[in-house]
């Protein structure tokens, strides 16, 4: 093989799980580009499960910012140092990965000019969040010059392992409920998900799912649902798990939060909920039956911030309170509607 197809790239997005998620857009597309490169990704300690055995992640890099944080960098940077990337394409925006970045003795090192070390990059590009164009756009423009003008879409791979241990719940149409979320301001209420779920019962079975700090909402709306057919998964699947049981629900119901992009993933049907966020960050679903519930009133303190709040700075949480189970109800039966207008003309 020639020595110019074995091409060395590092990619780092060491946010969150939702951004983690998005930044695999950026695996498939230098994957497609570059089938023979040895592609590497660094994420930060919490992430690392999702792609462990992720098809086109040569190397995995795992910070750990809890503990030892910059002892941690800087081990991980002696690494990145020995590789002699081509490529280093930094996601993130912040002084950290900007070290690794810059220091990386990388050919081209590449990242939006946010970053404060950014005017020590090879090429940077500008980070703008009030475009309106999606996550997946924005981190595309690092990668452009070098593969083309289209981004992909995420993607995640579940092993045969994972699909084998949700197949047990696959027996009967069923929804999926996230009602979680770190953020109070991004959560719809608990009565709300409760209200759902008597509209649904009658014809599916329902999964809550989230993580083990989860575990005791999911069970409070189970418990105040009275629904047999209502089962709480929380703590009990991985997040791959919860994706492979995503994939085939009739429907996955999120708030904006990692469980959305987990359907987007797995191009599985979901209806998000946006509280006091909104869908013009940047960050909405991607699934091709993609429903956005937000509510119809002008409020002028919408959205908040960026990010969710720890509890409504207007003390009426209106943004959440206003959206009604009606609202939540419009997507499933749009895609009951197009299925059987599909199978009529089949």
């Amino acid at each position: 093989m020639p020595e110019f197809l074995k091409k060395k790239i590092l990619v780092i997005q060491t946010a969150f799980i939702g951004d983690a998620i998005l930044a695999t857009s950026v695996l498939e597309k230098l994957h497609k580009k570059f089938p023979f490169a040895q592609i590497d990704f660094l994420v930060r300690k919490g992430n690392e499960p999702l792609f462990a055995e992720h098809p086109f992640v040569h190397k995995l890099y795992v910070w750990n910012k809890k503990e030892n944080k910059y002892r941690s960098l800087l081990k991980i940077l002696s690494q990145i140092r020995k590789e002699e990337y081509l490529y280093v394409i930094n996601l993130q925006r912040y002084l950290s990965t900007g070290i690794l970045t810059v220091f990386s003795e990388a050919t081209a090192k590449i990242g939006f000019d946010k970053n404060p070390l950014s005017r020590f990059f090879t090429k940077k590009f500008k980070h703008d969040m009030k475009s309106g164009i999606h996550e997946i756009e924005r981190n595309h423009q690092l990668i452009k010059a070098i593969s083309d003008e289209n981004p992909a879409m995420p993607r995640l791979y579940p092993s045969k392992k994972q699909f084998e241990k949700v197949k047990k719940y696959k027996t009967t149409n069923y929804i999926t409920i996230s009602p979680a979320s770190v953020w109070f301001t991004k959560q719809l209420p608990a009565k709300t998900w409760i209200g759902l779920i008597k509209e649904l019962e009658k014809d599916y079975k329902i999964f809550l799912l989230g993580g083990p700090g989860d575990k005791e909402l999911c069970e409070k709306i189970r418990l105040q649902a009275e629904s047999p057919k209502t089962f709480n998964l929380a703590g009990k699947l991985s997040l791959l798990e919860s994706a492979a049981l995503m994939q085939d629900a009739v429907m996955n119901y999120t708030n904006d939060s990692a469980p959305m992009h987990l359907a987007s993933s797995m191009n599985a049907p979901v209806t998000a909920v946006y509280c006091s966020t909104i869908p013009e960050f940047g960050f909405g679903p991607l699934s091709d039956d993609s429903y956005i519930v937000e509510t119809a009133k002008d409020l002028t303190c919408r959205p908040c911030g960026l990010h969710g709040r720890r509890s409504c700075p207007q003390k009426h949480f209106d943004c959440a309170m206003s959206i009604s189970t009606y609202g939540l109800l419009f997507g499933i039966k749009d895609r009951l509607k197009n299925a059987g207008r599909n199978k009529k003309n089949a």
